[in-house]
């Protein structure tokens, strides 16, 4: 494996709150990268939608061939807005509308990205299936976050000779720094920034209020926007919650022990898992020790290609696969294979899947904006925990955070950012019960400080649950009536585990 799929792999553990699954189903397209361009002009008749002149485009993502019909559009907006005159950043932005335009609603619905550092417009198409209701009767308006996607883009090349040291991480923090400079100051790219972004594009389209779903990082904007401006702020839908009162810094090992705690119990309760693979959590503790003392050479084959490959295998590899794996247990439900047989010297399969991953984390994030907003926002929680020494992941992130934070441009934010958002908004919260990075706690953390808010915990889930079962229809439920308190979930309940994989082939019938 070369060093750039290392450091690839290692800024992805780094990562604070990804919005998106990254390890997929059958059915699960790959995600949209931050940079790409999933937006095709097509033949079609403009629009105008309030101040705002459209152009017809299509939408589509990466592992998916169908396209999704839209309207696309820029608005200029300052950098710095304390100097209109400055530098001016165009915000990218898609309308998805009804496809039939009787009983259409005044108040479109926002569509906030995950990462941070992931693209509105490049990732909806994932979702849209889970909007199919809301879409009925409402515009879908989406908003490349400044420094995402077409807004401005800021992402870095990833140095070939990185290692997961915090000097190293920091070097590499320090180039992109210097990468980004001509082209943005990177202390206007906040989510602060943003929130102001987002109330300029929903005055310029004339909605009086709008509706904001947000995932994983996309609910701090959420619960963001509605802090500043509750009047213009309908309801909210927070998937994979971040608590305006987290402070993303040593948080990360500890949820990922608590959730791999729960994804492997359903092993070793099994008990022909559990008698052929042993214990996921004590086999993988042996393999990382024993790639932190030597990393081990492996001939694989590229999934891909098809042809063999040889790299090296490291700890710190394997623990950023499990984490990833860990944000959809359907995935996860493989790891104590992948583990066991690793344990007994094939490593090919894990080294392959750990290739594929990097293929798919290539450009998913803006390192530059994901810093931006991380160091500004949540620079003091950045303390390396002894606690965290035992844990898959250990103290690395939180040293490779700040150390990356050290030297990184910072913006400032309101001395009320990480007071928790309280009041009546209308809000449906949803978790998922195995979640490695937001867990159900955050959501009843939230949840206690709102007076119209209703918390749903998905059996089973990973990451981003929106599309989960029956939550779509709860989803347009709710966006409807705005009463959160009167949906009803039993539909919930048909929801189940997936049962860990004992061969290749899939788990014991």
């Amino acid at each position: 494996m070369s060093r750039k799929t290392q450091t690839i792999l290692a800024l992805a553990v780094i990562a604070g709150i990804v919005g998106y699954r990254l390890v997929r189903s059958p059915d699960t397209p790959a995600p949209a990268a931050a940079g790409a361009a999933p937006v095709t002009a097509v033949a079609g008749k403009p629009q105008t939608l309030g101040s705002l002149n459209f152009q017809p485009c299509s939408l589509s993502s990466d592992g998916s061939h169908d396209s999704l019909e839209a309207q696309c559009a820029t608005l200029e907006v300052p950098e710095d807005r304390a100097n209109p005159q400055g530098r001016k950043i165009a915000l990218n932005i898609a309308w998805v509308a009804p496809e039939k335009e009787t009983d259409l609603q005044p108040d479109p619905v926002f569509f906030l990205a995950g990462g941070p550092g992931q693209a509105a417009v490049a990732t909806y198409p994932q979702v849209d299936a889970a909007f199919a209701e809301v879409r009925k009767h409402r515009n879908v308006i989406l908003v490349d976050q400044r420094g995402t996607g077409k807004s401005n883009l800021l992402a870095c090349d990833t140095p070939e000779d990185a290692d997961f040291s915090a000097t190293a991480m920091q070097a590499a923090a320090q180039n992109c720094a210097t990468q980004l400079s001509q082209k943005a100051d990177l202390r206007f790219y906040t989510t602060t920034d943003a929130v102001a972004d987002l109330d300029t594009v929903r005055q310029a389209i004339g909605a009086a209020q709008i509706n904001l779903v947000g995932v994983s990082y996309g609910t701090r904007v959420a619960q963001q926007y509605a802090m500043r401006h509750p009047q213009t702020t309908r309801s909210i839908v927070l998937d994979s919650v971040v608590p305006n009162s987290l402070q993303l810094g040593n948080i990360f090992a500890r949820n990922l022990d608590d959730a791999l705690a729960l994804q492997f119990a359903q092993c070793t309760r099994t008990t022909s898992c559990k008698d052929k693979l042993g214990d996921p959590r004590a086999e993988l503790d042996v393999l990382l020790a024993r790639l932190r003392a030597q990393p081990v050479t492996v001939r694989y084959r590229d999934a891909s290609t098809g042809e063999q490959q040889e790299g090296e295998l490291r700890a710190e590899t394997v623990a950023g696969l499990v984490r990833m794996y860990a944000y959809m247990p359907a995935a996860g439900a493989l790891l104590p294979k992948l583990i066991h047989e690793a344990n007994g010297g094939r490593y090919d399969n894990l080294m392959a899947l750990t290739q594929m991953l990097q293929g798919e984390m290539k450009d998913a994030m803006a390192m530059g904006m994901q810093l931006s907003v991380v160091c500004s926002e949540d620079n003091e929680g950045m303390v390396a925990s002894a606690g965290d020494e035992d844990t898959v992941l250990g103290k690395q992130m939180a040293e490779s955070m700040a150390a990356m934070c050290a030297s990184w441009p910072k913006g400032t934010a309101p001395a009320d950012f990480h007071k928790p958002l309280a009041g009546k908004v209308p809000a449906l919260v949803l978790e998922g019960e195995f979640d490695p990075v937001t867990p159900p706690r955050y959501g009843e953390e939230v949840v206690k400080h709102l007076d119209n808010a209703r918390l749903f915990v998905l059996r089973g889930q990973g990451h981003n649950v929106i599309g989960a079962g029956c939550m779509p229809k709860l989803f347009a439920q709710f966006i409807e009536k705005t009463d959160p308190k009167a949906l009803d979930g039993a539909c919930l309940e048909k929801l189940n585990y997936v049962p860990p994989f004992t061969s290749f082939n899939g788990w014991e019938p």
